[in-house]
């Protein structure tokens, strides 16, 4: 389910909005640990994606 959200992600990152509801989604349906992993993907993602800042808050905890 982590690659399908990543992929899906990837796909609509362009778009802030539907990108932030891709994400709330991800956040309901993956495990604990897949959220954990996802952070990580995301905060190396986002350095070359720099209109996704500000959704790295989600993340630096």
């Amino acid at each position: 389910m982590l690659d399908y959200t990543i992929l899906i992600l990837e796909k609509v990152s362009f778009a802030p909005l539907l990108f932030s509801k891709e994400l709330q989604k991800a956040m309901h349906t993956l495990t604990p640990e897949e959220i954990q992993k996802l952070g990580k993907w995301f905060l190396d993602y986002s350095q070359s994606h720099t209109e996704l800042d500000e959704f790295k808050i989600l993340f630096l905890n």
